[in-house]
């Protein structure tokens, strides 16, 4: 409480808050003792619940309605981890025994609630932050959210957790002829099921896992789909000599180094999926892992594409020129009918939009400016959690940093608050 008043101190004499005050009545600040945490996805109730777990308070702000909104509102039906449930727990609480090697989306959605209720984590839903900037004058930050309601609120804060990932808008790429195409061009963060989708012909742009399962799931609902493929990529198997692919590779690289890691997976996958580059799926010069680690691609992990590629049922195309009317051209000339257009071609992060800072984020892509493992800290109280490009494990790493700092400031502060409350007990009345 010693905090919010010096807050409240300071703002009492502050003539830009007093102005902004007086001139904004639907505004309301609230001062926030502990940090203020941006986004209720994974990333954020992690760092909300190791920071519960030393004994510090926070506060977490939601633009959506719910909790991990990218995964209850924004994924596919048959959507499962593509990574075995250990390597996907959150940090002081793992999965239940009895879900499957790879929860199905509704189960991983069932854990994150269940971690809320665990950890007592109560976000403050549909609150848009709309700007965030450090008051060098107050010490804090301001951080402003707009409701539903159009109403505005100011946070008073000493740290800012930006939580809100690698995942945050849908990047929608503009191609020549949108406007003449006349079908159904949606995102995959629109798309639900091929049920919708059955017996017409479908184009699916871009070759990740997210583009990989679409396909998989046209072919299910017996759409004919199609796939643009206009980069390399690497396709493994999910499972190779009785191990997860990623489990194997973590324990590999504990003892060799990691392009022998990488030549060893390849001639596995080589061996059980046959040369991919006959079927129009050229690999990278890089071996995955290598790769991985210095521009954050993930290979994909095949879950039976690639057989329908092989067998026909899915048809492999290049670049994209132009559309027309229900019609797609390709770069090698060739033009093709179809009905609708999937465009498989993933995310990016929003923080330069409404984060005021120029130090720890890069305002191209909107990550920290400093490669993993050291991306996870900035200066004045900032951090950053979720945008490591390496999964939930990165996102676990990530919280138990932020806490471990933040908990040793908070010590800190409130042993510098009880040596000044016990000296104000010692001095003699007048």
């Amino acid at each position: 409480m010693d905090c919010l008043r010096e807050i409240q101190g300071k703002q009492a004499h502050d003539p830009i808050f007093i102005e902004k005050m007086n001139t904004s009545a639907s505004w309301r600040c609230i001062c926030v003792p502990g940090p203020l945490i941006v986004g209720a996805g994974p990333s954020g109730l992690a760092t909300a619940a190791c920071l519960k777990e030393k004994g510090v308070p926070s506060v977490v702000l939601e633009r959506s309605n719910c909790i991990a909104s990218l995964w209850q509102l924004k994924t596919y039906d048959r959507l499962r981890l593509h990574l075995p449930k250990q390597f996907c727990e959150l940090p002081l609480m793992g999965f239940p025994t009895d879900f499957p090697t790879y929860p199905i989306k509704q189960q991983f959605v069932d854990y994150l609630e269940a971690y809320a209720r665990e950890f007592d984590i109560k976000p403050r839903f549909n609150e848009t932050v709309s700007q965030a900037e450090y008051d060098a004058t107050l010490g804090f930050w301001r951080v402003k959210s707009v409701g539903v309601n159009g109403k505005g609120t100011e946070y008073v804060c000493r740290w800012l957790v930006v939580a809100t990932g690698e995942n945050a808008e849908a990047v929608m790429p503009e191609m020549e002829g949108m406007g003449e195409f006349g079908g159904d061009i949606r995102h995959t963060s629109l798309y639900k099921s091929g049920e919708e989708f059955r017996g017409k012909r479908v184009l699916v742009v871009g070759c990740g896992n997210s583009g990989m399962e679409v396909c998989l799931d046209l072919c299910n609902h017996n759409a004919r789909p199609s796939l643009v493929v206009r980069d390399t990529v690497h396709v493994l198997p999910r499972e190779m000599l009785g191990r997860s692919t990623f489990g194997l590779s973590m324990w590999l690289l504990k003892w060799l180094p990691i392009r022998f890691v990488d030549r060893l997976l390849l001639i596995v996958t080589w061996l059980m999926l046959g040369d991919t580059a006959r079927i129009g799926l050229d690999r990278p010069r890089l071996g995955p892992l290598e790769l991985k680690n210095l521009s954050g691609k993930t290979p994909v992990l095949d879950v039976g594409t690639l057989a329908n590629i092989k067998s026909g049922d899915i048809k492999v195309c290049p670049s994209i020129k132009r559309l027309k009317r229900h019609a797609v051209e390709f770069v090698n000339g060739k033009t093709e009918n179809f009905d609708a257009i999937i465009l498989a071609t993933g995310y990016k992060s929003n923080v330069p939009s409404w984060l005021k800072e120029r130090e720890m984020f890069s305002e191209k892509d909107g990550y920290p400016r400093r490669p993993f493992p050291n991306g996870w800290k900035g200066e004045s109280g900032l951090y950053a959690v979720g945008f490591t490009k390496r999964g939930l494990l990165g996102t676990s790493m990530d919280a138990r940093r932020i806490a471990e700092d933040i908990e040793r400031c908070w010590k800190h502060e409130a042993k510098h608050r009880m040596a000044f409350t016990r000296s104000l007990l010692q001095q003699p009345s007048s």
